[in-house]
């Protein structure tokens, strides 16, 4: 990264933080970012139907309105989610509604689905449809719904034709109500209506993976019960996890950390590694699990591997370690498999879930 990006990105950190993540939108837009680099082809990765040039995603959460997905690309990452998206625009939560933890490298929001609704994202997304690169589209049900499974099948339908996969996102701590939507009897339906709608796409596209995004907090006979229900109505995918409304007993921020709203950063890794762990022995392979949660570094990113994932997302990371933080977790990432004899990240997916089962998290039993 050059002397006047890093400069930038120091300044970013200086200011009220939903300024900076606007500031940062623009930066991908307009400034001229180089194409990243051609990814080492032992980074490749093959899960849900689909080749990835790399295992490091861009989170939901960051793109939250479809903007930037080819600039996000150009950072180095092998593919970039954006939303959560719901079918109308809808301001969130009121403000101040983000908070850094500088001394955790962690960051509390309640930002509660901010976007600005299917159709803007819509045509974003169409004007950059013949470039390449793998685009999931995360959705979601907006706050005064009244039939929420509507709005999540109103998603699928509406980005069919552009979207390289899906993530249903019921985990999210900042909508009230949403969490419900992970316990059996509504996760069923929820999934049921979900993917015959992209079946029903299918026919006129071709079939998106839908993958369901779960949150860590869920304990572990709920676990049992999303992925009794994942694997009955055929889902692709399981990312773990969201956001966290846990406060780890460690927090040195102890005024922010009374702040409510989703925790996530570095105070998130072991609780969401630990949940992707469990997750990864209860699923038997039956589908690939992406892990995300306080990635921020080549270690975590291959911790969360060893401990299930087969891909991983990051988002947060960004904010302490600016935009070069991608290639610095490639980088790591083939000196380790260099230094271990890998000629593919596959093998070592979940050896280490047991060993994660042992760790000790405040509140999951």
């Amino acid at each position: 990264m050059s002397l006047l990006y890093r400069l930038a990105f120091q300044a970013l950190r200086n200011i009220d933080t939903e300024t900076a993540h606007g500031f940062a939108i623009g930066a991908l837009k307009h400034l001229p970012f180089p194409a990243a680099k051609v990814d080492n082809p032992r980074l490749g990765v093959q899960a849900f139907g689909i080749d990835f040039p790399n295992p490091i995603g861009l989170a939901a959460g960051f793109d939250k309105n479809a903007e930037v997905a080819d600039g996000a690309l150009r950072l180095g990452f092998g593919f970039a989610e954006v939303g959560t998206l719901t079918p109308l625009a809808q301001a969130g939560n009121p403000k101040p509604r983000v908070f850094r933890l500088l001394e955790d490298e962690g960051v509390i929001n309640r930002l509660g689905f901010n976007n600005e609704g299917h159709a803007p994202a819509l045509e974003r997304l169409k004007a950059r449809a013949t470039r390449p690169g793998i685009i999931g589209v995360n959705v979601g049900a907006n706050k005064d719904s009244k039939d929420r499974v509507s709005d999540y099948v109103a998603g699928i339908r509406a980005f069919a034709g552009l979207a390289t996969y899906f993530t249903i996102n019921v985990s999210s701590p900042n909508t009230p109500g949403l969490r419900d939507l992970q316990s059996e009897a509504a996760l069923d339906d929820l999934l049921a209506w979900s993917i015959h709608e992209r079946d029903e796409a299918a026919r006129k596209t071709s079939r998106k993976p839908v993958l369901l995004k779960i949150a860590p907090d869920l304990a572990l006979n709920a676990l049992d019960d999303v992925i009794k229900v994942a694997r009955k109505r055929g889902v692709d995918g399981i990312i773990v996890s969201n956001t966290t409304i846990r406060r780890p007993s460690n927090l040195r921020e102890k005024s922010l950390r009374l702040e409510t709203g989703g925790l996530s950063g570095k105070p998130l890794f072991p609780l969401s590694t630990r949940m992707l762990a469990e997750t990864f022995l209860r699923v038997e392979k039956q589908f690939p699990l992406i892990g995300v949660g306080g990635v921020d570094s080549a270690r975590a990113a291959f911790s969360k591997i060893e401990a299930g994932a087969s891909l991983v997302q990051l988002y947060s990371g960004l904010i302490y370690h600016g935009p070069g933080l991608v290639a610095l977790i490639k980088t790591g990432l083939v000196e380790r498999m260099t230094k271990e004899g890998l000629s593919s990240l596959s093998t070592v997916v979940g050896r280490a879930a047991e060993d994660w089962l042992q760790w000790p998290v405040e509140g999951l039993s």
